[in-house]
């Protein structure tokens, strides 16, 4: 039977509790553990596909084409693994399966309630979750904040699972905040006590507390919490702002983080350590190899692009040093806004608002020979761009944002299988797809096959194929079962590719994808 770890909020959200059920993860990952990450949401939404990126950040993409918080971007990115849909869940998702089920009769004319029903059905794809992994460990995340109505559930359901399995099988770390007031000159540790008498109240006890500040937690203010939250002083640890997040794993391995949790756990003694991980970390510190602008229209969120900012940075760890990454906006754009800069992405989005300026920049790129990397939408505007101005179709433009779908030349446009669907949740070409590739992206995977994620409803038309390759523009890569283009390339250019795909989804810290290891190998 599996243990289980849970991991809570309190003060506020955005405390990093993603990165530390990551960290904690990858050190237990070091023992010869196989670790399950279980992400619990309280919204309503089935899964976050149709959220902008300013209500949630990222939408991140699985294997099996589930769409799931920016989480398990972290998951995945730390610990290189594939996670399932079955790993998140969300109040959503949950309370549609009980109904689905309360009309289907399987609870026998009973009255339908929170508790039991609700919760053991939690409990249920929880289990499931880890069985699917055969998992040594499952880690699982509560998404909020305790004292949120709209977790209380899942809290509830944390309580039940702990009262029903051993004390050395459950482990709960809960992540808080200790703010430093300028005007008395000390951290505080009130927050965070009334933080524990909350998540006290709902019938959990932590076994870790992590404070997150900005500096590291002083002895005196670790003497407090663990005196008046009831748990050991070991067990009260420092989590400060850090220049990246793959130095966190390191930051708790320094204050024996696994080796507590082992200790109560009653867990293996071997422990493979960090060797690699320390040293691309320290990769990370090194100077600058290189300048990336990244141009799109969510400039002002930091996690709108988080999974490309990271595979850039899994790239510099490779090479050797630091990657700056600079945000374009594109809806106010100029050209001079990308000199200096050694190379140039046109992130995946969706709609007509900063198109133009995508365009302007894609222009720029092709004729000043800038290093480009197109992604989904990115490669989309790529073809729109080459068929404007090389092969002189004015009108080119993609069905998306098209202002007349019948008088002008679609270049980019949605197939018949996307036609008239109602529905926008996970009606998109989702998930992982095989292309055979030629050509440069060919090289660069080292294969006649390339097989990455998706997430878009939009295909480059068929019909064009042919007069864009007439013009110097290799279709270099089209999915294995059909004719729609995976990947674009520019032969004469440095480098300049587009794919249909998100190689982000499948970095990791560890293990760089090929296609951004290439392009920043071209831009340094």
């Amino acid at each position: 039977m599996p243990k289980w770890i849970f991991v809570t909020g309190g003060v506020l959200s955005g405390l990093g509790k993603g990165l530390v059920s990551a960290s904690v993860s990858k050190l237990l990952q070091q023992r010869d553990l196989t670790i399950t990450p279980i992400k619990c949401d309280g919204y309503l939404n089935v899964d976050p596909g149709t959220m902008n990126p300013h209500e949630h950040g990222e939408v991140f993409v699985l294997e099996d084409g589930t769409e799931v918080d920016m989480d398990f971007g972290h998951y995945e990115r730390f610990l290189g693994v594939e996670t399932s849909g079955k790993q998140n869940l969300t109040s959503g998702k949950v309370f549609k399966q009980v109904i689905e089920k309360e009309r289907e009769g399987e609870y026998l004319g009973k009255t339908v309630q929170m508790v039991p029903h609700v919760t053991d059905h939690m409990k249920d794809l929880m289990r499931e979750a880890g069985e699917e992994k055969d998992s040594d460990i499952n880690i699982v995340e509560i998404g909020g904040t305790v004292g949120d109505i709209e977790n209380q559930v899942f809290l509830e359901a944390v309580r039940q699972l702990r009262s029903q399995l051993p004390e050395e099988d459950t482990y709960l770390i809960h992540t808080t905040l200790v703010p430093y007031l300028d005007t008395v000159g000390e951290q505080k540790t009130k927050p965070t006590q009334h933080s524990v008498k909350e998540l006290q109240s709902l019938g959990l006890e932590p076994d870790m507390i992590v404070g997150r500040s900005g500096e590291e937690l002083d002895e005196e203010v670790r003497r407090k919490i663990a005196l008046f939250c009831d748990v050991e002083e070991e067990e009260v640890i420092s989590d400060p702002d850090l220049e990246y997040i793959y130095q966190l794993p390191i930051e708790l391995d320094e204050q024996s983080v696994d080796k507590i949790i082992a200790g109560k756990m009653q867990l293996a003694e071997k422990n493979g350590g960090l060797k690699e991980w320390r040293s691309r970390a320290e990769n990370l510190k090194n100077d600058t190899i290189s300048s990336i602008a990244i141009c799109g229209k969510y400039t002002d969120i930091d996690d709108s692009y988080a999974s490309v900012e990271e595979a850039l940075k899994h790239a510099g760890a490779e090479l050797g040093g630091q990657v700056e990454i600079e945000y374009i906006g594109t809806e106010e754009f100029h050209k001079e806004d990308l000199e200096g800069f050694d190379g140039v992405i046109i992130p995946g989005g969706f709609g007509s608002r900063g198109v133009e300026g995508k365009i302007q920049a894609i222009e720029y790129c092709r004729e000043n020979d800038i290093p480009l990397l197109g992604l989904c939408y990115g490669m989309q505007l790529m073809t729109v761009e080459f068929a404007r101005n090389v092969l002189g179709i004015e009108d080119a433009a993609s069905e998306e944002f098209a202002d007349d779908k019948e008088g002008q030349e679609l270049v980019v446009a949605e197939m018949s299988g996307q036609k008239d669907i109602d529905e926008m949740g996970g009606t998109m070409r989702l998930g992982s797809y095989t292309a055979e590739v030629e050509g440069q992206v060919k090289e660069i995977y080292g294969s006649a096959t390339a097989t990455e994620r998706h997430r878009h409803r939009y295909e480059l038309n068929p019909d064009f194929h042919d007069r864009l390759e007439a013009e110097g523009l290799k279709i270099s890569g089209k999915m294995q079962e059909g004719n729609l283009a995976e990947y674009i390339e520019l032969p004469e250019n440095n480098f300049f590719i587009g794919t249909q795909a998100h190689p982000e989804f499948t970095s990791t810290f560890e293990n760089p994808n090929p296609l951004y290891l290439s392009f920043l190998e071209s831009t340094t």
